[in-house]
């Protein structure tokens, strides 16, 4: 994909990447702390947090866009069209040829079990070093794109394992197809071997210098956390669990017209359905989003508990309760939960139910 030779350049990528990697989240933090500002669903002592939490990410989003732009530019019009399609599909065959051993690879790999680590790379010399410096600048360059999809946008956050690295895989792809259409560049597979390796170092920095960098308390309680999951997966239904994803409240209502309107018109669930038992005159209206369901349980001649609670996960807190201002729902000022340390409103919904939004960033 890219054509340098240059140790030195090689180099200062190096470099440019490390000091993203390391300075980045540390400064985020910091300017963070210096705003009064959680971008992380906690509760900030600036008022004006909100529009500045905004502005953070629209200059997160603009730096990866600088990145992608740059990209483009080296990838594609820092090189004149070709006449010709060019086309190489050996996997790894040119890394391969940068190395020379006496007695072949199947000898080296022999010598390294009979003789040991030491005897065995003695016998390795590099004959083509720019075909190693091709295949490092080509892994390097996506190491940022790895490491800022999932430090920018929550969808890469909720699945940093692998949504990062397969992002990665397919735009790959696709430039690799784009250089062969467009005769601009070499349509190479180690180019997509060596850029999917850079995507998923950059998501491995992430999760171990990202989340512990910005998150609050990610690194204290990764020990923590990895100690449980061994523990619940091997004696609990947690796996399964993990299969459906969905968590149902049920509830206790009186009138169905004013539930129907409040769950379906206010929050924007949907209605998922609705039964009657007619020997016991119950009617149970079963509302849902993607992943939370409200049973509202309706019986003749029931008192309504004194109480109800329902919980729900919101990504964007702010907007949610301005959307609710807008219906005429008042939440009045975010609080803290005392358990979680996040962000949350509150406001009351029909027959004794207190509902909660928690920010979930």
């Amino acid at each position: 994909m890219l054509t340098i030779n240059s140790r030195q350049a090689i180099l200062l990528a190096t470099v440019l990447v490390a000091v993203m990697v390391i300075v980045l989240p540390r400064a985020d933090r910091a300017a963070c702390r210096m705003l009064g500002i959680d971008p992380f669903g906690g509760m900030s002592s600036n008022p004006r947090a909100d529009r500045l939490l905004r502005l953070r990410k629209r200059l997160l989003a603009a730096g990866l866009m600088l990145y992608v732009l740059l990209f483009a530019w080296l990838v594609f019009f820092s090189r004149p069209s070709s006449r010709n399609y060019l086309i190489h599909i050996a996997p790894l065959e040119d890394l391969k040829n940068a190395f020379s051993t006496p007695t072949g690879f199947s000898g080296w790999f022999r010598t390294l079990f009979t003789e040991g680590v030491s005897s065995a790379f003695s016998q390795i010399s590099i004959v083509r070093p720019q075909d190693i410096y091709q295949f490092y600048l080509n892994m390097l360059f996506f190491v940022p794109m790895g490491f800022m999809l999932p430090y920018v946008f929550r969808w890469f956050r909720a699945r940093v394992h692998t949504r990062p690295a397969l992002f990665c895989l397919l735009v790959s792809f696709m430039v690799e197809n784009l250089q062969l259409i467009t005769r601009r560049g070499l349509y190479d597979f180690d180019d997509i071997i060596s850029n999917t390796i850079g995507g998923l170092i950059g998501q491995a920095l992430f999760i171990v210098v990202g989340y512990a960098a910005v998150g609050t308390g990610r690194r204290k309680n990764r020990r923590e956390f990895r100690a449980w999951k061994r523990n619940a997966y091997q004696k609990t239904i947690l796996p399964y669990i993990k299969e459906t994803g969905l968590f149902r409240a049920t509830l206790f209502g009186s009138g169905q017209a004013a539930v129907l309107d409040y769950y379906a018109g206010t929050l924007g669930f949907r209605l998922l359905g609705r039964h009657t038992n007619e020997a016991s005159g119950e009617t149970v209206l079963l509302f849902g989003t993607e992943q939370n369901q409200v049973e509202i349980v309706f019986r003749a001649e029931a008192l309504l508990p004194d109480e109800q609670h329902l919980v729900l996960f919101v990504t964007d807190l702010a907007s949610a309760v301005k959307r609710l201002e807008q219906c005429g729902v008042h939440t009045g000022p975010f609080t803290e939960d005392p358990c979680t340390g996040k962000r949350t409103a509150c406001f009351s919904g029909p027959d004794n139910v207190q509902i909660r939004l928690i920010e979930a960033p």
